[in-house]
């Protein structure tokens, strides 16, 4: 008999408020989840949306297997006595909802569980998803969640098993960075991005406009790599919004002593090709240029940033010849090797490979709308975002895991370095193309044992001046 672990909330803004669900169904074997579900239900109660929570969670997984045993785990201590006949259900809300929730398994196959509220983060976050959603106007959609990448990274704090899933994935990891110093009775402010509701306006292979945010420099002077003002730490607005009695440490949260020195990522984007001015699609689909004469300029000022700061310990490189070309003027600078590292591959872009966005948007205008709005979508015979996530975040795991404790620079592309960052602060799929990033221009990322991330810069371009 198949085993099902289904965890449910339920939120309401106003209490009567708008209100919304979430839940979540997963393989209790192997810690995978199987099935997500969360909707905005309009004005209700808290403990209407708990409830609905549930229904929708058993619903799913009798859909996965009608005879699988089942365990509700809920934060929610009114519904779990109800369901489990420790307590009378004398509100005329809840009853039909629980008379609902009992006829979809057998009691026979259902135990529930009452869990804390932080061990219940994947469904809360779901129940959070879906009333921005329905603040928005809009249906809650699975293709911009970003719960599961942030509940992996809460239960792995809370010390909850599940399959290891990669370093980083989530602003959640903030959480455990102020566990950590918990007992020191350390307080702070900090400074947090999210982002949401916004049109996406697509960056091909260039961009000039620097993102910045304003926040504690002290921990990051002595790695970043070229000095910089830039510097983006914390959490996203959700996570502040509910954290905000413990944001951050004194120092920058992101560098508590007792984690140990982080690998820190160093992002160097190549320097500029012939198709760069031009704003084409320049990916690994067959468009390989090599640096224009600006571009080897750029090159050397940023070797020559680097040399001068004396942090880089190793260089990894895409294997595309731009991003060769741009690590080895680097290497030659510090009298370091180069090591190349698939994984840090530019997007293969198909059919639009050379194009422009205009160009693209004439010839193929029904798929160009299909990746604009999912990441899951690819260009004709290209790579879906979903694909170089996964991709990249598989290249971020051996590396962390390679230089833990170093500082490396990481010479790669738009696409790489934006991965790298939207994963490292839990940020949806969509800001993807809410980032820009000059040719040469440098980020960085912190990485520690814990799991943690800390964005420490975005598109500094200084070093050209």
């Amino acid at each position: 008999m198949r085993e099902f672990i289904v965890e449910a909330d339920g939120g309401s803004r106003g209490n009567p408020g708008p209100a919304g669900y979430g839940s979540v169904v997963i393989d209790a074997a192997t810690g995978e989840t199987l099935r997500e579900a969360a909707e905005y239900i309009g004005v209700a109660t808290n403990n209407v949306a708990e409830y609905k929570g549930l229904v929708a969670g058993l619903k799913a997984a009798r859909q996965l297997d009608p005879a699988a045993s089942v365990h509700v785990r809920m934060d929610s201590k009114l519904v779990v006595e109800q369901m489990s006949g420790r307590w009378k259900i004398k509100h005329p809300d809840m009853k039909p909802l629980a008379a609902e929730a009992a006829r979809i398994f057998p009691s026979s196959q259902v135990t529930y569980e009452w869990i804390p509220r932080e061990k219940n983060k994947h469904a809360d976050r779901l129940a959070n998803e879906a009333m921005d959603a329905g603040k928005r106007g809009v249906a809650w959609s699975p293709s911009a969640s970003t719960a599961e990448l942030d509940a992996r990274a809460a239960r792995a704090a809370a010390a909850v098993p599940e399959p290891s899933g990669p370093p980083g994935d989530a602003v959640a990891g903030a959480a455990r960075a102020r566990a950590a110093l918990a007992g020191t009775g350390a307080a702070g402010t900090g400074a947090g991005a999210g982002v949401s509701g916004v049109t996406p306006v697509p960056q091909a292979d260039t961009g000039v406009a620097s993102v910045t945010g304003a926040a504690d420099v002290t921990a990051v002077a002595d790695v970043t790599a070229v000095a910089g003002e830039a510097v983006v730490t914390g959490e996203s607005a959700d996570r502040r919004a509910a954290s905000s009695a413990a944001r951050t440490p004194p120092v920058g949260w992101a560098a508590p002593a007792d984690l140990g020195a982080p690998a820190t990522f160093v992002l160097l984007r190549h320097g500029e090709t012939p198709l760069t001015p031009e704003k084409r699609f320049s990916g690994s689909g067959g468009t390989d240029p090599s640096l224009s004469a600006v571009g080897r300029e750029q090159a050397e000022r940023a070797a020559a940033a680097f040399a001068a700061r004396g942090t880089i310990q190793a260089i990894v490189s895409s294997p595309l010849r731009r991003c060769q070309e741009t690590a080895r003027t680097v290497a030659a600078r510090l009298g370091l090797d180069v090591r190349l590292e698939e994984g840090l591959r530019e997007t293969d872009f198909g059919a639009w490979e050379g194009l422009t966005f205009g160009e693209v948007r004439e010839r193929h205008p029904e798929e160009l709308n299909a990746w604009l709005a999912s990441p899951k979508a690819a260009p004709p015979g290209g790579e879906s975002f979903a694909a170089v996530s996964r991709r990249v975040a598989a290249a971020r795991d051996r590396l962390t895991s390679a230089y833990a404790g170093r500082t490396v620079l990481l010479v790669t592309h738009v696409t790489p370095i934006k991965t790298l960052v939207r994963l490292a602060l839990g940020a949806p799929p969509e800001s993807l193309f809410r980032m820009e990033l000059a040719a040469a221009s440098v980020s960085a990322v912190a990485y520690y044992a814990d799991g943690n991330a800390s964005v420490r810069l975005l598109n500094d371009t200084s070093h050209l001046r």
